[in-house]
């Protein structure tokens, strides 16, 4: 198991952006320290044109239904839900 600092470092490194996981009915931050949070369980990215959205339900409810989380860009702004995935992580190249 792991915590969950170390789960938003594995959606980083690879989906290539970052994430705020948060408590799912009070939307606040998840404490980074929680452990024994099942670590991300995949290992190659979600395609480009996948939506925030898509991504969310497909890829991170499943595991984490406790929590919701925000898909950061680069900047430290939370994504729209409509923002295609590329765009999310071509703002990590600029």
């Amino acid at each position: 198991m792991a915590t969950l600092t170390s789960v938003e470092q594995r959606v980083f490194n690879v989906e290539g952006f970052n994430v705020v996981v948060r408590h799912r009915y009070t939307r606040r931050n998840a404490r980074a320290d929680m452990k024994n949070i099942t670590q991300y369980q995949y290992s190659r990215m979600a395609k480009n044109d996948y939506t925030v959205n898509q991504w969310k339900r497909q890829h991170f409810q499943p595991a984490y239904s406790g929590f919701t989380v925000d898909v950061v860009d680069a900047h430290g702004n939370v994504c729209n839900g409509n923002t295609k995935l590329g765009n999310v992580r071509d703002t990590f190249l600029d």
